[in-house]
């Protein structure tokens, strides 16, 4: 079976905070997992370096917009290396390939007349000069009064026309814009009604429950043409003779970097894209919920009206994160970003606080007691003691020496169950419940251990304290590898010193014969830093006292 994974392309605007990440990481976790099963999978991603955000944050440092573009791809790439995102191809839509392939995507939907002209008023600002892209429109929601900008409300998830707007303003100068015809692209969304309400009622139960609700919510008010083409300053230009100094609207190629991206790979490798873009495809989207009506609504249909016949199986849409009960604000500086984090933590460390923590059905928040409490308790005083003790039992009172026995066929049942219960979780995308489960026979475990008493066993039951350790040492192994999607740094480290190859979603029997030099598999981090990182923040005592 053939299983593509998409993840959300990040505005190279600005450097990924722990939102940002805890969005993304479920696509690595179903990377990692169904590679272990032994299917074939393609993941990918890239910057988005065609957004007005770019263009609106050069403007504001007084530097080219290329020099913003590629400081933060080349930042983003960096960090998921850093992290462990395990892309296929991981590329950007200001490359030449991307912008040849939506061209030819363009002209495709033209042709098929999914495309039409039409003369609209478009938000002018005449103090700047020029036709405003959306994200440079400021004003309040429509629909519930929000402040909001552009053409979406990231409060209500209302979608709109940056006309629609109320009390706006240019982003730039602050001048109130008016209305100016212009021409522009449309694309044919309203014909595409019945089958995207065909789409949402065959994939209840698949897609998260925001993603069925807010589409729900837009196919019922009707589905409305929306605008393909822009007046931006950077992006891709129309392939018609007469408009090149118009854009492809970034709604359009943003999405359909998924496609480029296989293409890319597929030019790159050798291999074929087209097994991954097809109807029996298991096709995972991964994202923010402020993503959703691109990928539930906008995607599917572009996909229909170019003839692919992939389709979103599943949509893997989280809530937002909070930090310190607080929402994270970049332009306020309230965020904790992703280089600083992986210079002080364990990338480990963070994917587990990030899954662990996962906003799946509503927002969680990132608190600084919590992240370090957690590393503490669960990787460091749960799994990390689980294996560091047995490892160094071995090495102290067997002379390193594994014994070999037989693991109980109830104990080797119940690992075998684990494999399938886990799976199917991470396969729904429920990444939370899949961890909470291992960690669950993490804590099995060690009760096991501390019952079974072989610093006793050692002196009274040599033989029964060799079957502990044994049954211990499998019990690590299997770990290692249900473990391998959400901590693949230390289960790698814990699959060197067992002796284990690459790893495999099944039982494993390990085959080492010998353990020397055994390392805490986590360091302890001092309760001190939280109090530090709160202050960094400029959290002020009074504050950290009410929360």
């Amino acid at each position: 079976m053939a299983v593509f994974i998409g993840g959300a392309w990040p505005y190279a605007n600005g450097s990924l905070h722990v939102g940002h990440v805890s969005s993304l990481l479920p696509g690595d976790i179903l990377a990692r997992y169904y590679r272990l099963k032994g299917e074939e999978v393609l993941y990918v991603s890239g910057s988005d370096c065609n957004g007005t955000p770019i263009a609106i944050r050069a403007k504001q440092e007084g530097v080219p917009m290329q020099q913003i573009q590629e400081h933060y791809h080349q930042e983003f790439a960096s960090c998921f290396e850093k992290l462990g995102f395990s892309y296929d191809c991981y590329t950007r839509t200001d490359e030449a390939h991307h912008h040849e392939v939506v061209q030819r995507f363009f002209l495709e939907l033209y042709e098929n007349k999914h495309i039409y002209k039409k003369e609209e008023e478009q938000l002018y600002c005449g103090r700047c000069e020029q036709f405003l892209p959306d994200r440079y429109v400021e004003g309040t929601c429509p629909e519930c009064n929000q402040p909001a900008r552009g053409d979406q409300c990231d409060h209500c998830s209302a979608i709109f026309e940056a006309g629609e707007l109320l009390e706006m303003s240019c982003k730039l100068c602050g001048t109130e814009p008016s209305l100016q015809p212009t021409e522009h692209f449309y694309f044919k969304l309203s014909s595409f009604q019945q089958e995207i309400e065909e789409l949402i009622d065959n994939v209840k139960g698949k897609w998260r429950g925001n993603a069925v609700d807010l589409s729900q919510r837009y196919v019922n008010e009707t589905l409305k043409d929306r605008a393909i083409t822009r007046d931006l300053p950077i992006g891709i230009s129309v392939p018609l003779a007469g408009y090149d100094s118009k854009k492809i609207y970034v709604w359009m190629e943003a999405v359909a970097g998924y496609y480029t991206a296989s293409r890319l790979w597929e030019k790159r490798t050798g291999n074929s894209y087209l097994p991954f873009w097809q109807n029996e495809t298991k096709a995972y989207y991964v994202h923010g919920k402020d993503n959703i009506p691109f990928h539930s609504i906008i995607w599917p249909a572009l996909m229909s009206a170019a003839n692919l016949e992939q389709k979103p199986t599943y949509i893997i849409s989280n809530e937002y994160v909070t930090l310190e009960k607080r929402k994270i604000s970049t332009s306020r500086n309230w965020a904790v970003w992703l280089p600083d984090l992986l210079e002080q933590y364990e990338s480990d460390s963070i994917r587990y606080f990030l899954t662990i923590n996962a906003p799946e059905q509503r927002d969680t928040d990132f608190s600084w007691r919590e992240f370090i409490y957690s590393h503490n308790s669960e990787l460091l005083g749960a799994y990390g003691n689980f294996v560091n003790r047995t490892l160094k039992f071995i090495e102290k009172n067997m002379n390193g020496y594994v014994p070999v026995r037989l693991v109980s066929e109830a104990i080797e049942a119940e690992i075998r169950q684990l494999y399938s219960t886990v799976g199917a979780s991470i396969e729904e995308g429920k990444m939370k419940h899949a961890l909470e489960i291992i960690f669950e026979y993490v804590r099995k475990a060690n009760k096991y251990f501390d019952e079974r008493q072989p610093w006793i066993q050692i002196k009274n039951n040599l033989p029964a304290c060799e079957q502990t350790i044994f049954t211990c040492l499998q019990m690590i192994a299997n770990l290692a590898q249900l473990l391998e999607p959400f901590l693949p740094f230390s289960s790698e480290r814990v699959r060197k010193k067992l002796g284990l190859k690459d790893a495999v979603w099944g039982f494993v029997q390990i085959a080492i014969t010998e353990i020397r030099d055994v390392k805490p598999l986590f360091e302890r981090i001092p309760n001190e830093r939280i109090e530090e990182e709160r202050e960094a923040l400029g959290l002020t005592e009074a504050e950290i006292l009410k929360r």
